[in-house]
């Protein structure tokens, strides 16, 4: 008996989790997905209109109606993977993620292919915000740098990369699947993950959780609801009354908001977005500049994707493989990021956004001078330069923003920032796409994207001055 309860006390502590590298393989595998699932579509769209005979507004929910519960319910998966176990809302999450990409790759007819791609988009928000939440907890000093680096890493490439692929399973047509392989490539994916996960994702949950704050939640979806609907489905519906509304609505709910979670922070809860985590300089500052690279991003690659399938003919496999050089670019320099960093500070971040002005303003060089004649070879000094500048900041950006977040609010940063992430990604694809296609009637195509990646250049111009103010060193 004594040797037993001996044996037992040396067992009794309990142990800081860990992530193995194959579990760091895993989470990062589940992070790609909703990324990927996010531009993947961007090809697909003309195919996807065709064959289930959809107007351009509905085609234009396909896209929104996933970005949109994915943006609202982030924060609110963060908060409920902090209450009740981070694995267990991971492994939910990313079945649940597999189940409604096989009901998108299954869809009958556009409305239906709409609800599927709502339901795939909260089911990303309760798998992704684990992943950050869960690196955050099981690993410390250079295990967690280099995991948050090579969160950023797979961030980045994989909203290119999901490009890419759309177009190549578009136009392979796998046993005659056609657009729906884009989804169905997910099942095998998350089949693959659900075991991996089984085996290697530690169970990580805060010490000190907290309920779920009702009405931050209600205030913080009416919020993002009336300022990204509108914006994704004005333009395509003709900017009826409601988007008008809407837009009025945004800044009293917004306000309302602040106020609840100000006054239950202040009454020492935990509301669903604490203000006092802006406290945070790296993570304040940070935020504001994922904001604009966001918002340039996304609309940079739905933009090229439609110049390049409309207007200069060419087809999805071309479309997507004119972002190889960037792609290949992003990877190859972000893996050098961390030496960067840590030999010279965050201004590697400025750095990298004056190399990705360069870049896009090769783009649209090429672009003026090469037209209607734009594909691989015309883009890819201008890609491979921006993508190699975007690899200096993205990964660099979100490793900041986390960088001082205690464990116990992993899962709520982690909500914070990929929910400002995906909003702005969501703003990119409303403002630029939206301005590139009004101005294509009356300045043609190439003068329309001239012109919008001209504006993107502005908007890499101010990314630039907000990295200046950036933290110099990461803690």
């Amino acid at each position: 008996m004594t040797e037993t309860l001996t044996s037992r006390t040396v067992r009794s502590p309990v142990t800081t989790p860990r992530l193995s590298g194959l579990g760091l393989f895993t989470v990062l595998l589940a992070a790609a997905l909703p990324l990927i699932d996010f531009f993947i579509v961007n090809v697909a769209l003309p195919t996807i209109g065709r064959d289930l005979h959809a107007s351009e507004a509905v085609l234009e929910l396909v896209v929104a109606g996933y970005g949109l519960s994915y943006s609202v319910l982030l924060v609110l998966g963060g908060r409920l993977g902090d209450l009740f176990g981070r694995r267990e809302f991971f492994f939910g999450g990313m079945a649940a993620f597999g189940v409604t990409s096989l009901a998108c790759g299954l869809a009958p007819n556009a409305w239906t292919l709409v609800a599927a791609r709502v339901a795939q988009g909260a089911a990303a928000a309760a798998m992704l915000p684990q992943v950050l939440a869960t690196i955050q907890a099981a690993t410390s000093g250079q295990r967690r740098a280099k995991a948050m680096g090579l969160y950023g890493a797979t961030a980045g490439l994989s909203m290119v990369a999901g490009q890419i692929l759309g177009g190549v399973l578009v136009a392979a047509d796998i046993a005659g699947t056609g657009w729906r392989s884009v989804f169905l490539v997910n099942v095998p994916v998350v089949v693959v993950g659900l075991v991996l996960a089984a085996r290697t994702v530690p169970e990580t949950r805060s010490h000190h959780p907290e309920p779920v704050d009702v009405p931050g939640t209600v205030l913080l979806a009416l919020s993002l609801l009336t300022l990204l609907a509108p914006l994704t489905e004005g333009r395509a519906a003709g900017w009826p009354l409601w988007t008008w509304l809407a837009l009025a609505a945004f800044p009293f709910a917004a306000w309302a908001f602040y106020a609840v979670e100000r006054r239950a922070d202040r009454r020492g809860r935990t509301p669903l977005v604490p203000p006092s985590l802006f406290a945070l300089v790296s993570l304040r500052r940070g935020l504001i500049m994922i904001v604009p690279f966001s918002i340039g991003f996304s609309g940079f690659m739905f933009v090229i994707a439609v110049s390049l399938q409309q207007g200069a003919g060419l087809g999805p496999v071309g479309a997507g493989l004119a972002l190889v050089p960037m792609a290949v670019a992003f990877f190859v320099v972000s893996l050098c990021g961390p030496r960067l960093v840590a030999r010279f500070g965050t201004r590697v971040v400025s750095v990298g956004g004056l190399v990705q002005g360069v870049g896009v303003a090769l783009m649209a060089f090429a672009a003026w001078r090469s037209w209607p004649h734009l594909g691989v070879v015309e883009l890819l000094p201008g890609a491979a330069v921006a993508g190699a500048g975007q690899a200096l900041q993205l990964p660099i950006v979100l490793r900041i923003i986390l960088s001082e977040v205690p464990p116990a609010r992993a899962g709520v940063g982690g909500g914070v920032m990929i929910t400002t992430q995906q909003s702005a990604l969501a703003l990119g694809v409303a403002t630029l796409g939206s301005l590139f296609l009004a101005l294509v009637p009356g300045m043609g195509m190439r003068d329309a994207l001239v012109t919008t990646l001209l504006v993107q250049l502005a908007g890499v111009a101010l990314t630039v001055g907000l990295s200046l103010r950036l933290p110099r060193t990461i803690s």
